[in-house]
């Protein structure tokens, strides 16, 4: 934990001239109507060469198709503005270098990107609508319950092909989808960025991932509120970052709340980048798969993650503490400290460790996990207490929990090729259970 405090303490959000530039100063128009991309664009540029700044969107609805920052400029959504982003998807056009699913490729723009810019932000206490819904976006997915119907497209062999190019080491320039493949676009992601922070605004309505910094260094995620109930809305993804801060976050989304990542099978081999020095704090978890979950894209490595003080409660979170990984991912997790987490309630396993997700052993590559760490871990009802399962050759080692107290455990512990796991002082329905 002085590891976790000196990351926090090296982590610095950037700091701005004292500059502001009025969207409505570059031609946009407060009601919802009309698109105010190019006034978006004309202020970012203007601030930009003026050497930074603030670009502000005051109170009112402004639509817009995607906003791309650039170095130095910090994207203000003043309390009471909305921000609401086109569900035509070639709004989203041209295509943009961007990672879907771990996996690096030309898509759609995120609704909000930045390619290789530093000192950049989005603030304020304004909202962020994606409009996503089960008739916008959502259906790409290919699922009746979030509006598909039989007949119609969805994102399955786009998906398979694209993972199938990666596999084969494809240049990433001829990894060309978008229009017509149905891979929905992400809502933000700075990529390949220096210096980001992203503070207070609220965000709705995603259509897919939803805070996705990639390959990016030092990153600040603070205060922010996520409600998205969509497909594989995650809330915050890092991936293949390092010196990240995700603290004061209040999620409830469609899929896991913070996943961290390093990108899925050859693609995270190739670029080998991990996820490291990760600190997470005093988050608030509702609805989702996982509230803290790494993995399951992590074939680069994830190692340095703390996470504490924070609060999951919820009949719709699946998992409180959660790790995922298969043979066909690999990827070595190392160092990853849980403490002074709150359960309320969660509907299957407080803690999982699953090498068993999708292919499970079906892969060459050997998942590795060294010290996990939890501690101080108290939860009030949930389908288990602990589900953790490697597998023949793969054994799960260096899990240690201590000092954890499980209430109202329904179903008794899974654990399957685990010789590494410690309980010390684990209490379990009022039983110690020790090993």
């Amino acid at each position: 934990w002085a590891r976790a405090a000196a990351i926090v303490a090296r982590i610095r959000p950037p700091i701005f001239p004292s500059r502001d530039f009025m969207i409505t100063d570059y031609g946009a128009v407060e009601g919802g109507v009309v698109d105010c991309t190019e006034a978006f664009r004309k202020a970012i540029a203007a601030c930009h060469a003026a050497g930074g700044g603030r670009v502000v969107t005051p109170a009112g609805r402004w639509a817009t198709g995607p906003i791309h920052l650039k170095s130095h400029v910090n994207l203000h959504v003043a309390k009471g503005a909305t921000i609401a982003f086109s569900r035509d998807p070639a709004a989203y056009l041209p295509l943009v270098f961007t990672r879907w699913e771990g996996i690096e490729l030309m898509n759609y723009s995120p609704l909000i990107y930045a390619y290789q810019q530093e000192d950049i932000a989005i603030t304020g206490e304004g909202v962020l609508d994606g409009h996503a819904d089960s008739a916008h976006w959502w259906p790409w997915k290919g699922l009746a319950n979030f509006g598909w119907r039989e007949g119609e497209p969805s994102q399955a062999n786009a998906r398979r092909r694209l993972f199938e190019m990666a596999e084969r080491d494809v240049p990433v320039a001829e990894r060309v989808f978008g229009d017509g493949a149905f891979l929905r676009p992400m809502f933000i992601q700075p990529y390949g960025c220096r210096n980001v922070l992203i503070e207070s605004v609220h965000l709705l309505g995603s259509p897919m991932w939803q805070i996705h910094p990639v390959l990016c260094e030092n990153v600040t995620v603070r205060a922010v509120t996520i409600t998205s109930d969509g497909p594989n809305t995650d809330g915050c993804d890092p991936e293949s970052c390092r010196d990240v801060l995700i603290e004061d976050v209040v999620f409830s989304t469609g899929d896991d709340c913070i996943a961290i990542n390093s990108g899925r099978n050859q693609d995270g081999r190739r670029l080998h980048t991990p996820s490291e020095n990760i600190v997470i704090r005093r988050c608030r978890m509702k609805n989702g798969h996982g509230a803290l979950t790494v993995g399951s894209q992590i074939s680069g490595g994830v190692r340095n993650v703390f996470a504490e003080d924070c609060r999951m409660d919820s009949p719709d979170l699946d998992y409180a503490i959660r790790i995922k990984n298969n043979a066909l991912r690999g990827g070595t997790l190392e160092d990853l400290y849980f403490r002074r987490i709150a359960v309320g309630q969660v509907a299957k396993a407080v803690v999982t460790v699953d090498y068993n997700y999708e292919e499970g052993p079906n892969g060459p590559f050997r998942p590795v996990l060294r010290n996990l760490v939890v501690e101080r871990v108290v939860s009030g009802a949930s389908g288990r207490a602990l589900d953790i399962q490697g597998f023949e050759g793969a054994p799960i080692e260096g899990v240690v929990l201590r000092d954890c107290v499980f209430d109202r455990v329904a179903q008794a512990n899974i654990i399957k090729f685990a010789p590494g796991l410690k309980l010390e002082r684990v209490r379990i329905n009022g039983v110690d259970t020790n090993i």
